[in-house]
Formats: structure tokens, C-alpha cells, sequence
């Protein structure tokens, strides 16, 4: 077995023309690759670069972070927005997910992500079942629609295939571009920052999230936010947009008032001149 075909799928017995046709592509696709790889491989410096001018424009940091609820409390990280970024400024990189089998009798499908580095050879898989269910407050619930299927798949094959992505990758080549990207959220661009907090009070506004509920998750009111609180309310309105989060968890109704909470530090500082 040559190197190139241990990282193809094996042949059924029988398969027809165009399945035979794409056989042949693929295998051509990826000798091409990595001819390419050997006559133009990579110039770190470049890369950095390109990396660098990416990581600095807000259309790209505004997406390089997720955030989800787990286990009452909340998980973020950088997202496979960031992932497939540093992949195209790294070069020489393929990445894919694939779906192996579809078993609507056991509803799940089993997939496979990867990332390869084709110069250098490094290369990361995983194969996975995915449940045909989406979890909901009332439990786990089947999916029939071929959409939604196809929806849920992608979305959990999409974490597959940025931890594969962020496998190959040089550590810190993805610790920079996580600190510069935190860095240009927290810049915001160069707007100054009651321009920013505004803006921000807006665009919840426009989901149904009142000034007040944002006051009550950060404990403070607007007045006082840094740009810190509006780069993590950049990220949180992102992940409420994606679906990963939902108002309900970011923002609960229940929540002391602002008043409610600088009420117990107000009487301590009374106290204490007293």
C-alpha cells in the first residue's frame, strides 16, 4: 500500500462509472497536493504575517470564539471560524468531514474528520457516531427531517474538524492568533468605547434583551463597563446568533437587579465609615 492510498476509504465489490471517475480525482488530488507542498512549501514568516493581518480585522475576531453552557456554568474557546483561518495562512493544509454511514434504523451516522499537513506529513483523524437527536429541556428528540439531520451532523462534525485542525498546527502560532484576536475585540476596531457600549445595548435590544438584563449578568451598569465586558458580550452575541447558547442562559430573568447588588457593598463601605 502506498502512502497515498492508506489515506483513502476502501472500494465496495462493485461500484459504478462516476464513482470509479471520482475515485480517480481523488487520488489525483492528492498527489497533486502534495507535489505542490514539496515545490512550494511553506514560508513561516509569511504565514505569520498573513496570520497577523487576519487576527487584526474585526470580521474575523468577532467569529473566532464560542461560548456554550455546560454543567451550569459556561465553556468557551476558539472556534472553526479561527481553525480553517490559521489553516489557510499556515498553507499546505487539507482539512474535511465526512459522513461514512447513515443508519436511519439506529438514527445516527458515522463521520470522520481530519486535517492533514501535507508538507510535513502530519496528519490527525477521528471517526464518530452522531446521533440523528438534538437535545432539548424535555429531553433528547429524534430528528426525521433529512435537513435537520444534515444541520446536526455538520454542527457536531464542525468540532471535529477544528480540534483536528488545531492538532497540526504549531502551539504557538494558535496562541497568538487567540491573544490578537482577544486583542482586536477589546480594541473594537478603534471606536471608542461609549460608541462601543451603545452599539452593544443595540444589537441586544434587537433580540429582546433589555440594557437592564445585560446590567444584572455583568453587575454593573453600563456606565462602568470595560472593554473587556464588551468584547465577552461580542462573543456572547455571536454564540446567541450560532445557537450555541440561548438568552435564557446568558441572561436569566431571575437575576438581582443591579440596585440589588451594589446595594450589600454600599452598606459595607457605610458600615465601615460608621
Amino acid at each position: 500500500m502506498t502512502n497515498i492510498e492508506q489515506y483513502l476509504p476502501s472500494a465496495p465489490a462493485r461500484i459504478g462509472q462516476g464513482t470509479a471517475v471520482e475515485q480517480s480525482r481523488a487520488v489525483a488530488e492528492v498527489q497533486a497536493a502534495i507535489v505542490v507542498a514539496q515545490q512550494c512549501p511553506r514560508i513561516i514568516q509569511a504565514a505569520m504575517t498573513e496570520m497577523r493581518q487576519s487576527c487584526r480585522q474585526m470580521a474575523l475576531a468577532e467569529r473566532a470564539f464560542y461560548r456554550f453552557p455546560r454543567a451550569g456554568g459556561a465553556v468557551s474557546g476558539p472556534s472553526v471560524h479561527l481553525a480553517r483561518e490559521l489553516a489557510r495562512c499556515w498553507g499546505n493544509v487539507q482539512y474535511g468531514l465526512a459522513e461514512l454511514r447513515r443508519d436511519d434504523e439506529a438514527e445516527q451516522s458515522e463521520m470522520q474528520a481530519f486535517a492533514w499537513d501535507v508538507q510535513t506529513n502530519a496528519r490527525t483523524s477521528s471517526t464518530f457516531i452522531v446521533p440523528h437527536k438534538r437535545d432539548t429541556k424535555d429531553g433528547p428528540k429524534s430528528l426525521t427531517d433529512m435537513r435537520d439531520i444534515y444541520e446536526n451532523n455538520a454542527n457536531n462534525g464542525a468540532r471535529r474538524v477544528r480540534e483536528a485542525i488545531f492538532a497540526i498546527l504549531p502551539p504557538w502560532f494558535v496562541e497568538e492568533a487567540k491573544d490578537l484576536c482577544a486583542q482586536t475585540l477589546k480594541n473594537g476596531g478603534g471606536k471608542p468605547l461609549p460608541k462601543r457600549i451603545a452599539d452593544a445595548i443595540m444589537v441586544f435590544e434587537g433580540l429582546g434583551i433589555t440594557a437592564e438584563r445585560i446590567e444584572q449578568r455583568l453587575g454593573r451598569p453600563s456606565g462602568k463597563w470595560t472593554e473587556h465586558d464588551v468584547a465577552q458580550l461580542t462573543v456572547t452575541y455571536k454564540s446567541l446568533q450560532r445557537g450555541e447558547v440561548t438568552i435564557e442562559d446568558e441572561f436569566p430573568a431571575e437575576l438581582a437587579t443591579v440596585a440589588e447588588i451594589m446595594q450589600p457593598a454600599a452598606m459595607s463601605q457605610q458600615g465601615g465609615a460608621e
